[in-house]
């Protein structure tokens, strides 16, 4: 239990890190999170779409 308490703190402290050293690219890539997240999304929708008619 004790390594995933770690390995959480070390992600925070590396996101941490990345936002204050580097803003412009960990902007790019939530960008990219999200417009993959809609991509995705939009996807699904067209498949149900598809599916139901």
């Amino acid at each position: 239990m004790q390594v995933k308490k770690v390995i959480t703190y070390v992600a925070v402290a590396f996101v941490v890190f990345y936002l204050f050293t580097r803003p412009t690219e960990a902007a790019a890539a939530v960008t990219g999170v999200f417009d993959g997240i809609l991509a995705g999304a939009n996807q699904l929708a067209t498949f149900f779409s598809n599916v139901l008619t």
